[in-house]
C-alpha cells in the first residue's frame, strides 16, 4: 500500500513538473513574441517619426526658398499652407508685397538701372521705343506687357522683355558657358564698328581658370589686323568699352608701309553655371538617414 502511494506521488510530481515546463515554455514563447513585436513596432514608430521629421524639414526648406525668391506672397506663419500655395500666382504678386527678396531686388533695382538700360542691344533697332527714340526702359516694357489684350500682343511683349530688358546685359557681359562662336561674332562686330575686317580671329582652344574671382574661366584667342592708326585705335577703344570684358595678355604693334600691324593674344571670361538640385534622403528602418 505504501509502495502504491509513493508511486502515485511520484507520478503526480512528474506530471506537475511537466505542467511547469510547459508553462515556462509557453511563457517564453509569449515573451519572445511580445519582444519581437515590441522591437518591430518600435522600429516602425522610429521610422515613421524619421520620415515625418524629414518631411517637416523639407517643407520648411521649400517654404524658405519660396519666400527668399519672392514668387508668392509671404505666408501668415513660418511655412506656406496648402491653401496659400493654391492661391499663389507669381504673375499677380507685386514686388511691394515681397520686399527684400531676390525678385524685388532684381526688378526694383537691377531692372530699373538706367546705366544697364542704356547699353545697346544686339538687335538695337528692335529695342528702341518709337515714342522716346531710346532703349525701352523696364517700366515701358512692363506697361506693354500689362496692356497687351491678345495672345499675339502678350507674346510680342514677352519677347521684348526677354531680349530688350536691361537684365540681358548681365549674361551678355559674363556668360555661364563657353561659347566661342558667340565670342568671335561679338568681336567681329567690334571690328566692323571700326570699319575693319580682321586678318585673323580665332580661339586658341586653351581654357583655364581665371586667377581672380570665383568660378571664372578664360577663353584664349588670337587676333590680327593691319590698318591705319586711327582705325586700330578705334578698334582698341571698342574692345575696351565692350560690355564683354577682354584682357589683352600680349600684343605687338608694328609700322608697315604707313599702316599699323596689330598682333595680339587676349582672354575673355565666362563663369561656371550655378546649378540648383534636389538632395535625396534615405531613411532606414533603424531611423538613420543618409543624404545624396
Amino acid at each position: 500500500m505504501a509502495k502504491e502511494v509513493a508511486v502515485l506521488k511520484r507520478a503526480k510530481i512528474s506530471q506537475a513538473q511537466q505542467y511547469m515546463i510547459l508553462a515556462v515554455l509557453g511563457a517564453a514563447v509569449v515573451f519572445g513574441v511580445a519582444l519581437a513585436l515590441s522591437i518591430f513596432f518600435g522600429s516602425k514608430i522610429a521610422f515613421n517619426n524619421g520620415v515625418i521629421a524629414e518631411e517637416e524639414k523639407t517643407i520648411v526648406i521649400y517654404s524658405k526658398a519660396i519666400q527668399e525668391i519672392g514668387v508668392c506672397a509671404k505666408p501668415k506663419g513660418e511655412i506656406y499652407t496648402d491653401e496659400e500655395l493654391k492661391k499663389c500666382n507669381p504673375n499677380t504678386v507685386s514686388t511691394a508685397s515681397v520686399q527684400d527678396t531676390l525678385r524685388s531686388n532684381i526688378l526694383e533695382n537691377m531692372a530699373k538701372n538706367e546705366a544697364l538700360a542704356s547699353v545697346p542691344n544686339e538687335d538695337a533697332s528692335k529695342c528702341i521705343n518709337p515714342k522716346t527714340k531710346k532703349n525701352y526702359t523696364y517700366e515701358e516694357l512692363q506697361e506693354l506687357y500689362n496692356s497687351a489684350d491678345t495672345d499675339e500682343k502678350i507674346a510680342s511683349a514677352s519677347n521684348l522683355i526677354q531680349s530688350c530688358s536691361s537684365l540681358r546685359v548681365i549674361p551678355d557681359a559674363l556668360p555661364v558657358f563657353k561659347n566661342e562662336e558667340a565670342l568671335l561674332a561679338s568681336l567681329n562686330k567690334l571690328f566692323n564698328a571700326a570699319g575693319l575686317e580682321p586678318e585673323s580671329l580665332s580661339p586658341t582652344n586653351t581654357t583655364d581658370v581665371a586667377t581672380f574671382g570665383t568660378n571664372l574661366n578664360t577663353i584664349s584667342l588670337r587676333l590680327a589686323v593691319e590698318a591705319e592708326a586711327w582705325q586700330v585705335e578705334k578698334l582698341l577703344d571698342n574692345i575696351e568699352r565692350s560690355i564683354r570684358d577682354f584682357s589683352i595678355e600680349r600684343a605687338t604693334i608694328e609700322w608697315q608701309e604707313g599702316q599699323l600691324n596689330l598682333q595680339a593674344q587676349a582672354n575673355a571670361f565666362y563663369m561656371d553655371p550655378s546649378i540648383l538640385g534636389e538632395s535625396t534622403t534615405t531613411i532606414s528602418s533603424g531611423a538613420t538617414s543618409n543624404e545624396n
